[in-house]
């Protein structure tokens, strides 16, 4: 379900799952932390993600492991690897990137959209929540008012706002992001290794205070989290009552 490539110093990896819109189940997760390992490991300088078919990742797959804590847990610890990897990361959104999908992007470096995509976390519409880090770091790539409009409006940013606003670095197909990929295979390591680390350093790993970390909490064991699963098997809308 996860596909790497390599072609000179530039690692291709793809989500393959088109079936279910390249949603994020255990397996996946497990795989996609095997192929980053196995890119930096193997010498690769640039990584490119994607997803194969016309959808990018429309998030984790909510018919099976989205609300164990387990899975959660393996999914934030893929998204810091992936985060933490030494060499520069672009994102290629090649459709949509939804909930875990628009996490996965934001743990990139950098990212390139085709026209057509649309970034977006729709959480509230299920009744989960997002944790610290996916609050800031968006926060820290699109700015509050727009990251407020995401997240407390469910708004998706489309490609071309996406780039006005500095989601999206590029607007552009696979093959653009590994022309940019391969040039970037070509700068200074060492120098890029820097600017990872003090462009990651916006503060979105820092710890959550107690308050923050419970009010997550409250949404994950609610009723209405119960609510937005049932709805979901029965196809119809949710009605939250906050509780």
């Amino acid at each position: 379900m996860i596909y790497s490539s390599t072609q000179d110093l530039v690692t291709t990896i793809e989500l393959g799952r088109e079936d279910k819109r390249n949603a994020l189940d255990e397996e996946m997760v497990a795989q996609l932390s095997d192929a980053f390992a196995a890119a930096v490991d193997g010498g690769s300088r640039t990584i490119v993600l994607t997803g194969r078919g016309p959808v990018f990742c429309a998030g984790a797959d909510l018919s099976g492991p989205v609300y164990d804590p387990a899975f959660l847990d393996k999914l934030v610890a893929t998204l810091r690897e992936i985060e933490a990897v030494p060499v520069p990361v672009i994102a290629a959104l090649n459709g949509a990137a939804l909930g875990a999908g628009l996490q996965l992007a934001m743990a990139a470096d950098l990212r390139v959209m085709v026209p057509g995509a649309l970034a977006g976390i729709p959480a509230a519409k299920i009744g989960v929540a997002v944790d610290e880090w996916t609050i800031r770091r968006l926060v820290s790539l699109v700015g509050a008012g727009h990251a407020r409009g995401m997240l407390i409006g469910c708004e998706p940013l489309t490609a071309d706002r996406a780039l006005s606003v500095g989601f999206a670095n590029r607007v552009g197909d696979l093959a653009d992001a590994q022309h940019w990929a391969a040039t970037l295979a070509t700068l200074a390591p060492l120098t890029l290794q820097h600017y990872k680390l003090v462009l990651n350093g916006d503060g979105a790993r820092d710890e959550a205070p107690a308050e923050r970390a419970e009010a997550m909490m409250r949404a994950w064991t609610s009723e209405d989290l119960a609510e937005g699963r049932a709805a979901r098997v029965e196809r119809r809308t949710p009605v939250f009552q906050g509780r």
